[in-house]
């Protein structure tokens, strides 16, 4: 069969290696003159930022993609993260995560007494909702309510497990102690763009992930496994087209700005809520998205420096007095005045003597806040980390700012939403757009899609589409 794809983010470019390799011949369609999407590369003056992801999670789910078309490739190499994170709090404390479970039961209690003991038991309880989590809302095709009501007749007790009417919040009182924990916890919400107040106890499987299978880091950057996954498309014979916009998707046609292509299966890794709304006509979808919270968007710093900032990990993780003043302002209509600040510091992407930084805050989307008349934020989280005791501006060579609107600008995410639809409330896993389209033929990949956001889910997107569409 013939296959077009449309969009070369992590997602499209991982099924469209899927399908190829199962014997479709796939155009891959790319408005941008790169490929990544999301998973995007920096490169200036011997500095080199990866401007999406930072780290990766659940490594196998990239080892069984390449194995299934055509083996791991040399250009990959994988190196643990530890520390995981290095958390600091207001009050002058904190601790370092490790995927090592002995080790990080003796950093939290040196740091809190009785919080290890604490961890222990809440990660017992995350271990049991991935478990019950994993087959049915992971790795395969999400059916609506219908998914729901087999694990309730099939899997009571885990569906018990997933406690669907608790959120992250509650689940995190139930088990931790020290507010601060309860803290950590929360911001793993924001992985998915999602309010820990509201989103689901289901996703302390987030942190569990973390600890059970540890963080990851490509040597060289993230931005190489688009660049493999790239070359394996082009080793297995897609026709990657770039530089190309599509404008309509009716299938068996799709409309590009300067011509027509003709498929017997269409699948989009655009975002979509841009696909819905812009490229196809589809009004159910258009109302079901509506009905669902957009996720948070990212206000980004690239700062190439001199010399070396003491007391950073590879990734460190600040956090404010009141974590709740900037959730209700980054789910509101304002910057948050004082963010949670997450700094990445990979190894080897600066010359000599340098460091390339990249700090990111939890921000709203561009729409309700207007991302180009605030153009003093960048000074502002400057600012922020002058008052934590990072001071920077004396050693900054230069800086880029990317903020919400500039993310939609890149992207196509609609207002910089970087996840689609947030996990905000007990159903919104099942008001996310599913992999097979109401419209026939057309399927979606990609973060904003079944099962989420993140470079493991997206993976796992490109695995379960690749599987509805069969082999040719």
């Amino acid at each position: 069969m013939r296959a077009v794809v449309v969009g070369a983010g992590v997602g499209g470019l991982a099924v469209a290696a899927r399908l190829a390799a199962s014997g479709h011949a796939v155009t891959l369609v790319e408005a941008a003159s790169v490929v990544g999407g999301k998973l995007g590369r920096l490169e200036r003056g011997g500095f080199v930022f990866d401007t999406g992801p930072s780290l990766l999670t659940m490594p196998r789910v990239f080892e069984d993609l390449f194995e299934a078309t055509g083996g791991w490739p040399d250009s990959l190499s994988l190196e643990p993260v530890d520390p995981l994170i290095r958390h600091r709090f207001a009050d002058g404390t904190g601790f370092d995560s490790s995927a090592d479970a002995a080790a990080m039961h003796e950093a939290l209690e040196f740091w809190s007494p009785g919080a290890g003991a604490d961890w222990a038991s809440f990660m017992e309880r995350a271990g049991r909702i991935w478990r019950a989590s994993k087959k049915p809302f992971l790795e395969s095709a999400l059916h609506g309510s219908r998914t729901l009501a087999a694990l309730t007749l099939k899997h009571p007790a885990d569906l018990a497990t997933l406690a669907p009417g608790r959120s992250l919040r509650d689940l995190g009182r139930r088990h931790l102690r020290d507010p601060r924990l309860r803290m950590v916890l929360d911001r793993y919400a924001t992985y998915t763009g999602s309010d820990p107040r509201r989103a689901p106890a289901a996703l302390a499987a987030v942190p569990f992930v973390e600890q059970c299978f540890g963080g990851w880091w490509v040597s060289g950057g993230l931005y190489r496994l688009a660049e493999a996954l790239l070359d394996r498309c082009v080793e297995l014979g897609v026709d990657v087209q770039l530089g190309r916009r599509v404008v309509r998707i009716q299938p068996p046609r799709v409309t590009l700005d300067d011509g027509e292509l003709t498929a017997d299966v269409v699948v989009s890794d655009a975002d979509a809520t841009h696909l819905y709304r812009d490229l196809v006509d589809c009004p159910p979808a258009s109302r079901r998205l509506a009905r669902a919270t957009p996720s948070l968007s990212g206000f980004v710093l690239l700062l190439a420096l001199r010399g070396t900032t003491e007391g950073l990990a590879h990734h460190t993780v600040l956090f404010p007095e009141d974590y709740d003043a900037e959730l209700d302002a980054v789910f509101g209509t304002s910057p948050a005045a004082d963010p949670t600040v997450f700094i990445s510091r990979p190894p080897g992407m600066a010359p000599a003597g340098h460091e390339a930084l990249f700090v990111l805050v939890n921000a709203p989307r561009h729409g309700p806040v207007d991302w180009y008349a605030q153009p003093g934020y960048a000074d502002h989280v400057l600012d922020v980390l002058e008052r934590r005791g990072i001071a920077l501006r004396d050693r900054l060579l230069w800086s880029e700012v990317i903020t919400p609107a500039d993310l939609e600008t890149r992207t196509g995410a609609v207002g910089g939403a970087i996840y689609g639809t947030s996990s905000n409330g007990p159903i919104a896993a099942f008001l996310r757009p599913a992999n097979r389209s109401p419209v026939p033929g057309l399927y979606l990949v990609g973060g904003s899609s079944h099962p989420g956001g993140g470079l493991p889910l997206v993976a796992l997107s490109a695995q379960i589409v690749s599987g509805l569409i069969g082999p040719a």
